[in-house]
């Protein structure tokens, strides 16, 4: 299906938002934390409307598009007239989120979709202090009981309160959600998050005793994850790398 160009029919601040949610988008799938058509990542558009951008469901997330993005509100009632259906019922998470955190700008959502986040938030004591990418989580992390497939307004307040403040939450038995002020933080949240789990599932199965980072590193390393305008830099610098990299290679994400 040919998806006709909204660059210029939108403000400069949402085609901004809907590129690099794109951008997003085509990364989850070069990374391969995807399932075929499902789950999500959000992003708020800039406004007092409440509005959001989310997947065109049905499209794999390497078809992804900055014009092929769907604009919706809170309920996950679609606001402009895109031939897509929405995922209404899978936006109940994200939306949970968005209502509770005017900071997360962006949710993302891996669901069951990557082995690793999966195999952890089925352990027990969930994430351990394995590796210098998990010390940068674990000093922001929530943790939510698995209650099924996440169709029930109930459970809102629940995962609000699970997430908290945090920047990280795993859903038990489920998978990983981050949350970020900006697409990119939560990106790379997500990429630390993830590579925390694969880290930890690799150690464990070498059979040794395993050596765990101290909860004092941990918090020093937490602090100087979250310290002012360094810390946006760095995030910014790598997330243009990252967009250069899709430009070279998929560039028709921003179309």
């Amino acid at each position: 299906m040919e998806i006709p160009s909204l660059k210029g029919k939108v403000s400069d601040e949402e085609w901004q938002v809907r590129c690099d949610l794109a951008a997003c988008y085509r990364l989850v799938a070069m990374y391969g934390w995807t399932d075929f058509i499902f789950t999500h990542l959000t992003a708020r558009l800039p406004g007092r409307d409440h509005l959001f951008l989310i997947n065109p469901y049905g499209l794999m997330f390497d078809e992804i598009t900055a014009s092929s993005l769907v604009k919706i509100d809170l309920d996950g009632n679609k606001r402009d007239d895109s031939p897509f259906p929405v995922n209404r019922a899978d936006f109940i998470i994200h939306s949970a989120i968005h209502s509770a955190r005017e900071d997360a700008q962006c949710v993302m959502h891996t669901h069951t979709h990557t082995r690793a986040g999966t195999a952890v938030s089925a352990q027990d004591e969930g994430l351990l202090p394995l590796s210098q990418h998990a010390s940068l989580v674990l000093g922001s992390i929530g943790y939510h009981d698995y209650e099924g497939i996440a169709t029930r307004p109930d459970e809102v307040p629940r995962l609000q309160a699970s997430l908290g403040n945090n920047s990280f939450l795993m859903l038990r038995n489920h998978g990983l959600l981050t949350v970020g002020a900006t697409i990119a933080e939560a990106f790379r949240n997500m990429y630390y998050f993830e590579m925390s789990c694969q880290i930890q599932i690799a150690a464990q199965a070498g059979g040794g005793k395993l050596r765990q980072v101290d909860r004092e590193t941990i918090d020093l390393n937490a602090n100087a994850a979250t310290v002012g305008g360094g810390r946006q830099a760095l995030i910014d610098m790598a997330w243009s790398a990252l967009r250069r990299k899709l430009d070279r290679t998929n560039a028709d994400y921003a179309t």
